[in-house]
């Protein structure tokens, strides 16, 4: 069974490397399988600790197999399987001994579109900690206020939080979601596709969002949008076919590439 660990935030300077930061999660060859097809293939990647990478690439590519691996969503799609590694503070995700529950936990997930439970505002944040702690009520209602205030949607319904959530915006509904993640206290928050759904201004929020959250979480974020991957992330991998091309430093790989195909795609030539 994973024990839970306290995160603590890292600084590291912006120009280190990925091999000078530790990894949270950290790929060894990893493949993963929808029956006979191999979406992902034998990729070795770190994810490090503290900072933002984003997972670039075609439709297709496996950006959201490799990003749902991580918290084994992908354990409920009949005939899929994994070979090689995948790590999480060094103990093995796909483990037999591992507890699926306490991952989940401490790995957090937003989707591509907001999903608020049918209930009050303050119902779909408190949902996680009832089902993991026994809180009384004066700690469950700073753990809401705590989260809200993270996601940057407390002073937005701080007098409604018995409103049905699904009465919030799109955008308010997404800033829900990330803090009903945060409300577990998880160590990683796993984003596919966040702001696909939303419109200029709620993206721009979300996205002011993750640039506050680094340092706190480590954040993995699927992204069709190179200009979204540009400015919210410290490092970039970019997948094609199931491969992995190219990883390094958003920056660099967005300036000097190494590899023609990530330059082709990244120039939108393809994809």
């Amino acid at each position: 069974m994973i024990q839970s660990i306290p995160a603590t935030p890292r600084t590291v300077p912006p120009e280190a490397d990925a091999g000078d930061r530790q990894a949270h999660v950290a790929c060894q060859d990893f493949s993963f399988y929808y029956g006979d097809n191999q979406a992902v293939k034998n990729v070795t990647l770190d994810f490090p600790s503290y900072q933002v990478t984003a997972i670039i690439g075609p439709s297709g590519c496996g950006k959201s197999t490799l990003l749902r691996s991580i918290n084994r969503m992908n354990d409920l799609i009949p005939g899929s399987r994994t070979s090689g590694k995948m790590l999480f503070d060094g103990q093995e995700i796909y483990g037999p001994r591992l507890d699926v529950v306490t991952l989940r936990r401490r790995i957090g997930m937003v989707f591509q579109k907001p999903n608020p439970f049918p209930k009050s505002i303050l119902n779909n944040i408190a949902y996680g900690r009832r089902l993991h702690d026994r809180l009384d009520k004066g700690e469950l209602m700073a753990t809401v206020e705590t989260s809200l205030k993270r996601a940057g949607l407390w002073d937005e319904v701080k007098d409604r939080l018995e409103d049905n959530a699904l009465s919030l915006s799109g955008g308010q509904q997404q800033r829900l979601c990330i803090a009903r993640a945060l409300a577990v206290d998880p160590e990683i928050l796993l984003m596919d596709e966040p702001t696909s759904a939303l419109d200029p201004r709620a993206t721009a929020r979300i996205e002011d969002l993750i640039a506050e959250l680094r340092g706190r979480y480590t954040i993995i974020i699927v992204t069709h949008n190179m200009q979204q991957a540009a400015r919210v992330s410290d490092f970039t991998a970019f997948l094609y076919e199931g491969n992995l091309i190219e990883y390094g430093q958003t920056a660099r790989m967005f300036t000097k590439p190494s590899e023609k195909r990530t330059e082709d795609y990244m120039t939108g030539r393809f994809g």
